[in-house]
């Protein structure tokens, strides 16, 4: 119970904070979902080829996602509504999957031995934006207006 305890504060520190994103600093504003052309069905084909694995091929992640594996890593959380995703803004979706845990939280100055790979040098940033498209398009209206409250508060925060 105190490893969860840890954990969870640790994930709330990180996620109440909001997403720090690492780009050119020449670059003030990061991009946005609305910076680029989303196709949903590219989005699903490429979540089932890329995240399925560890996350579900019905957003379900692993059992007990909760608690960390014998490595100390916490598993693989759903993406459908009975997980966290939701509660997070499209900043920190898109620096999750496109830098990885470790390398995101970093940029917080936090050490964390996140399990969740960068994808990166894998998927261009449109294919990012598809794939969490596809993610919010299985969310029901009440849960995707929950999460767009926090995008667009996260969005504010960050402009000024």
């Amino acid at each position: 119970m105190k490893r969860f305890l840890v954990y969870g504060g640790l994930a709330i520190m990180v996620f109440a904070g909001g997403a720090a994103l690492i780009w050119d600093s020449s670059n003030a504003n990061p991009p946005t979902v609305a910076d680029f052309p989303i196709n949903i069905a590219e989005g699903e084909t490429l979540y089932l080829e890329t995240c399925a694995s560890c996350h579900g091929a019905n957003l379900e992640g692993q059992e007990d996602w909760q608690s960390p594996g014998d490595d100390g890593q916490l598993k693989a959380p759903p993406h459908d509504e009975t997980g966290h995703t939701w509660h997070h803004p499209d900043s920190l979706l898109f620096t999750y999957t496109k830098l990885g845990g470790k390398k995101t939280l970093a940029a917080q100055g936090m050490e964390f031995n996140s399990g969740m790979p960068g994808f990166g040098d894998q998927l261009s940033d449109t294919e990012i934006w598809n794939i969490i498209a596809y993610i919010k398009s299985t969310w029901s209206d009440r849960v995707r207006a929950s999460q767009a409250e926090r995008t667009a508060a996260d969005s504010n925060s960050q402009g000024e």
